[in-house]
């Protein structure tokens, strides 16, 4: 499950993730937030679905499912062409977008993302819950918070909230045998970090 750049497939478990150029800020304040993950609703979504993310100052993670290949075709944006190029250009799309906007509310030039994209296909079970975990531990990861739970710009929350959402919520605490399970899988996994460093080697 190494890093690579090959085209993205249907019906595959992906960790998607990047971080911007030079190790730059790609999220300047507050509304980029916001903004990045409506144009992710807008161009991935009706490709993918999605299990969790996390957007952090200066890169982000997600851990998505591309779809079947006719539900692919059936999108808006799909035009005949070769259903791998078309999967790689709709996250291009969101990400060049997301750079434009931000450019030009901050007079800024030039990349904002470290190119291409970075993806890891996902093959196992066990390694799912733990990125899952990853993901939402993230923040603290990068002294962000001093909680991750409270982090509010990972699904985390999300996935705990009632409110509507894009996630595959019930699926996720399905994965996990449940609510409690899954905030207790967190928890140890958390405590076990201190032990165990190589469970950090998502990325």
């Amino acid at each position: 499950m190494k890093a690579n750049t090959n085209l993205l497939e249907p019906e595959k478990f992906y960790h998607i993730y990047n971080r911007g150029i030079n190790g730059e800020n790609i999220f300047k304040e507050q509304r980029n937030y916001y903004y990045f993950l409506k144009l992710f609703e807008k161009f991935i979504t009706p490709i993918t679905e999605t299990f969790a993310y996390c957007l952090l100052p200066n890169h982000f993670h997600f851990f998505i499912k591309t779809l079947p290949e006719e539900m692919i075709k059936s999108s808006k944006f799909h035009r005949n062409q070769n259903i791998q190029h078309f999967l790689g250009n709709q996250f291009a799309k969101a990400f060049n977008s997301y750079t434009q906007a931000l450019n030009k509310s901050i007079n800024r030039t030039g990349s904002l993302f470290e190119h291409p994209f970075r993806r890891k296909t996902i093959d196992s079970n066990d390694y799912i819950s733990k990125l899952i975990w990853y993901i939402h531990f993230n923040p603290q990861k990068h002294k962000l918070t001093k909680d991750f739970k409270d982090y509010p710009f990972s699904s985390y929350q999300s996935i705990l909230s009632s409110k509507s959402t894009n996630l595959k919520r019930y699926e996720v605490i399905e994965w996990f045998g449940g609510i409690e399970s899954f905030k207790t899988f967190h928890e140890e996994m958390t405590e076990q970090r201190t032990l165990d460093e190589s469970i950090f080697n998502f990325d």
